[in-house]
């Protein structure tokens, strides 16, 4: 039995019809959920001439945490990370960028002032993306929700951390998997013209960067101990009666993090270290850092202040905030679940399902953490689908490269504590690089950075296929 569809006013009948017999003529793959990984995904088969039909239920069904029914939604933050090639995200781009990727492309395209890191207006950089897919010839979009693979083809499953009820009770059967989720929250966005800029200051820390793009707010020592104990006090959200709590380590909420020690946000999203007041050269007690939402810099986002409190506890706690006592909120934080399965478990290393072969899962619902990371792993499953397709023998970036690397994590780590993770340097494997063994940090890390670019180039001449000229049009 096929998944049932509904199909929203976009997708017309006929218009599908005319394209039947172009589209009969080409291998075609079904990818459900148009976010990082299925946006990347499905570029990347179009690209090469196999047609793509692109399911996304929104705007027919939004989730907890979409707004639009674009491609490439931003609901977090809206940063990439960072830029620096000699960085485990900046490693990850390079390979990226080497085979085309569309997501960074468009990032590039919609820049915004972020420091190191690739920082982006959302929604210039979501309609950029939209509008690729939806002009490209090799992909059809299909509205409505999926709720099991389509039997007899070739499914990718891009559904994100916000997976539907009805796919995820499909995937839990296939999986034989339960309860694995984890809760993710979304930190606010102030006005820009809201802010008391006569308690914050313009610097990246270590004056990194090639332009000013923090806006540091901040606090001595008695405005500190007032927050704390304004957060810890606070009324969060409480969880659903069905849902466990489980924070993944790297987007804890910043009240999680306050309950562990009254000096823990000093030490972790609040360091003034490398942050002197340019006026008075001083270090500040603590500093709140703003990052620019978009190109004109009229909001900003609460760096590292995700949250699950309630709506008014966030408006008066996030107040005390000496720079933002007036602070208009474009948008409060959030809770939502996110669904990821064990891919050690249930996933073979070309990103299928065991036991069911035709089925390929990418983006966060593998268990990566990330924009970025979701894009790569959308781009993986992309590369061994088309692998698939062409008869080609399956062939995987090695563990000393950035992707080879993700991609070790998500199928090889061990099933029992597996957890969700974002590109950084524990995920590679020193024993993989010649060389780099007994070496200083930062000598191991610029020689990683070198020879997994090389290798991975080496690894993309060797196995890339050609691409389907002939069926593009």
């Amino acid at each position: 039995m096929q998944p049932i569809l509904s199909h929203s006013p976009i997708d017309k009948a006929p218009r599908t019809m005319r394209r039947i017999t172009t589209i009969m003529s080409k291998p075609s793959v079904h990818i459900v959920g148009s976010g990082l990984a299925g946006s990347e995904a499905a570029h990347y088969l179009a690209e090469r001439g196999i047609h793509v039909y692109l399911h996304e239920m929104r705007p027919t069904r939004m989730t907890e945490a979409h707004k639009t029914g674009g491609c490439a939604e931003l609901v977090c933050s809206n940063s990439l990370k960072s830029k620096s090639p000699v960085s485990a995200p900046g490693m990850l781009k390079a390979e990226m960028n080497r085979i085309g990727s569309l997501i960074l492309k468009s990032a590039d395209a919609h820049a915004v002032p972020g420091g190191e890191a690739l920082a982006v207006d959302r929604d210039l950089f979501s309609q950029a993306i939209t509008q690729t897919l939806r002009s490209h010839p090799n992909i059809t979009f299909v509205g409505g929700e999926v709720s099991e693979a389509f039997k007899g083809e070739v499914t990718l499953f891009a559904t994100g951390p916000l997976t539907s009820d009805s796919l995820s009770t499909w995937l839990a059967r296939a999986t034989g998997a339960d309860d694995l989720y984890f809760y993710d929250a979304i930190a606010p966005i102030i006005d820009a013209s809201s802010i008391d800029m006569n308690r914050a200051f313009l610097a990246n820390r270590y004056d990194k960067g090639d332009e000013e793009a923090y806006l540091n707010c901040t606090m001595d020592e008695t405005e500190y101990g007032a927050f704390i104990d304004a957060l810890i006090a606070a009324e969060k959200v409480p969880p659903k009666n069905f849902e466990k709590e489980k924070f993944f380590q790297g987007c804890q909420p910043i009240e999680a993090i306050a309950a562990t020690g009254r000096e823990s946000l000093r030490f972790g999203p609040m360091k003034p270290v490398g942050l002197n007041d340019p006026v008075t050269g001083k270090r500040h007690w603590a500093v709140v850092q703003l990052r620019p939402e978009n190109r004109a810099r009229t909001a900003y986002n609460l760096v590292g202040f995700q949250t699950k409190l309630k709506y008014g506890e966030q408006s008066r706690v996030f107040r005390l905030i000496p720079a933002l006592h007036k602070a208009e909120f474009l948008r409060l934080g959030s809770i939502h679940r996110n669904t990821y399965v064990c891919g050690p478990k249930v996933l073979r290393s070309d990103l299928s399902l065991k036991g069911h072969p035709s089925v390929y899962l990418a983006g966060q619902i593998t268990g990566v953490e990330g924009y970025l990371e979701s894009a790569a792993c959308g781009m993986l499953s992309a590369i061994f689908i088309e692998q698939r397709l062409l008869g080609r023998p399956h062939q995987a970036p090695p563990a000393n490269t950035a992707l080879g690397a993700l991609l070790r994590h998500i199928t090889q780590s061990e099933a029992k504590n597996y957890q969700p993770a974002n590109m950084h340097f524990g995920l590679f494997d020193p024993n993989f690089f010649d060389g780099v063994t007994g070496l200083k940090r930062d000598d191991s890390r610029n020689a990683m950075a070198t020879q997994a670019i090389q290798n991975f180039g080496n690894w993309w001449a060797q196995s890339s296929v050609p691409s389907l000229g002939h069926l593009k049009k």
